[in-house]
């Protein structure tokens, strides 16, 4: 079987695989993960080091296939391969910025829903500012823009609303107002891709407040009721439209 002998990753680029399926690496891949395993972080990676995105895992001298989807594969420094899926489950990912649902307060820690498989806990203390006495305002279904510290299988998901210098960083509670809705994760990853044209031709059509989180909600707020469903209803259709598709919508609301 091929899975068994194994392609070339590079010749798979844009292709659907199949979970079992393994991909082989270029020799200087080999080379530079020798004695070291490959790095599974979404972060910046040092120089030639390769980094394994979601649905693959290392296997050997290759990357093992975890998930059904379409092989990608981002050149420079070391590189990265991935696979984009339409997968709707979340897995709690540790750096990953996410919206969750506040649904208890157990002591000092909050426990939010993130659409994983369990819930995540969020201390009172991970705000910025928040001290013992000086406690955030949270409330039992307030929306939380935060960041995972803690997430593998063996451990509570954990989040913060705070980087590593303590500030907020534009996380924390998201505004009473506004709509909450859900999309796949394939296409949170492409509107968080840098320059989304996406999201550029929406924000010629209306000002608006948007918030993506990599569990597969979104938060999005304009002017009025009317143009924020109006948003919400394009930013749901964007993943099965073509760009031109796309166009052609936005410039029949434009003329409106």
């Amino acid at each position: 079987m091929a899975a068994e002998r194994g392609t070339e990753a590079e010749a798979l680029v844009g292709q659907v695989v199949l979970p079992g399926d393994l991909l082989l690496l270029p020799a200087h891949y080999d080379e530079d993960a020798e004695g070291e395993r490959l790095r599974l972080s979404a972060g910046a990676a040092p120089q030639g080091r390769l980094l394994c995105g979601p649905g693959l895992r290392r296997s050997g001298a290759g990357l093992l296939v975890t998930k059904c989807g379409l092989l990608r594969h981002r050149p420079g420094g070391g590189g990265a391969y991935w696979v984009d899926s339409q997968q709707k489950r979340y897995v709690p990912v540790k750096g990953d910025h996410v919206i969750g649902i506040v649904t208890a307060k157990a002591g000092d820690v909050f426990r939010l829903d993130v659409g994983g498989s369990e819930p995540a806990s969020l201390s009172y203390l991970a705000f910025e500012g928040a001290t013992k006495r000086n406690r955030p305002n949270v409330q039992v279904g307030d929306l939380i823009y935060g960041q995972f510290v803690v997430a593998n299988k063996d451990m509570e998901p954990e989040m913060v609303c705070i980087d590593s210098s303590g500030k907020s960083s534009g996380m924390g509670i998201i505004g009473q107002d506004g709509f909450l809705f859900k999309v796949s994760l394939g296409l949170i990853r492409k509107l968080l891709a840098p320059k989304c044209e996406i999201i550029q031709e929406l924000s010629q059509l209306y000002p608006f407040e948007l918030v993506l989180g990599m569990n597969g909600r979104i938060w999005v707020k304009a002017k009025t009721v009317q143009q924020t469903l109006i948003i919400v209803n394009i930013l749901e259709a964007c993943e099965y439209m073509t760009a031109e598709q796309r166009k052609q919508a936005l410039a029949k609301l434009s003329g409106n």
